[in-house]
């Protein structure tokens, strides 16, 4: 955009997030204007902003004509409402491909999503939905066993998934946040291939340059192990959505490319700039 004087103020939620962080960083570099924002504020600029608190709304919002949204459903009915008063016009929601699962309402991993989309698209806001499958980032829950030099344990070695690395979602609300014509509508986003955690684990030993061993454990062994970080509903929802690609490929979609201009970043890319996370 040559004349940013004319963009509307931009509010980026979930400032502490990847994603929210390389928004924040291509706005700046383009000389966009606008306003980042956490539940927790950690650096110089950044505004209060709790999701699930509406007592922080309104100072986020004043001013503000686009939203960078991340999915809490705790008070989104107050978020829209007080977005639609302070005169936003757009939205764009950080969702997730599980919103199109049957049983999305039911799951613990899709339900609050499938909630701030409900409450979005019944509003007067112009909404984009921006639906990525399987974060490469989600890869980092295998540092600890890795620097500690144990396997990583894998209840489905073999279940396939369709790793997004976050700068390409940070490109892809870019996008879609200072070119019109591409909101207003929901877009599946995946990586550029479909791989089982035992492949991503290769290629995460590639880039280190030593072999990264993993066991197969049962179910219920990865959810005993898990109990401590992750509660027992959602163990139980990412055991069962595992279960249902263990073996079977993600479908893709060229969603990505279509608003980035290029090809997705290839999970050995991420591997790369993630090295030192998986280092001793």
């Amino acid at each position: 955009m040559s004349n940013t004087s004319k963009v509307p103020q931009v509010l980026v939620t979930g400032g502490r997030g990847s994603v929210a962080r390389g928004l924040s960083s291509l706005l700046a570099a383009h000389g966009v204007p606008h306003r980042l924002a956490s539940r927790e504020p950690d650096t110089p600029g950044t505004v209060h902003c709790d999701l699930t608190d509406p007592a922080t709304f309104p100072e986020a919002l004043a001013g503000v004509r686009s939203v960078f949204l991340y999915a809490e459903a705790a008070a989104i009915e107050d978020f829209v409402h007080e977005a639609v008063s302070a005169g936003v016009e757009d939205v764009v929601l950080l969702s997730s491909s599980s919103v199109l699962a049957p049983d999305a309402a039911d799951s613990p991993l899709a339900a609050s999503h499938l909630a701030v989309e409900q409450a979005l698209l019944a509003s007067p806001l112009r909404t984009t939905l921006l639906r990525p499958g399987s974060f490469a980032s989600n890869a980092l829950g295998w540092a600890w066993a890795m620097k500690s030099g144990h396997p990583v344990r894998l209840p489905y070695p073999g279940a396939y998934s369709d790793p997004v690395h976050e700068t390409d979602l940070a490109e892809a609300a870019y996008a879609v946040l200072t070119d019109p014509s591409l909101g207003g509508r929901a877009y599946t986003l995946t990586g550029p291939r479909t791989l089982t955690f035992a492949a991503q684990l290769a290629i995460l030993g590639e880039a280190l340059g030593r072999p990264i061993p993993f066991e197969p454990v049962s179910r219920e062994q990865w959810k005993s192990e898990a109990a401590g970080y992750i509660p027992a509903p959602y163990a139980e929802a990412l055991l069962d959505f595992w279960s249902a690609s263990d073996g079977l490929p993600v479908p893709l979609t060229e969603d990505l490319e279509h608003l980035t201009g290029h090809t997705p970043r290839p999970f050995e890319t991420w591997s790369t700039d993630h090295a030192d996370a998986f280092r001793i």
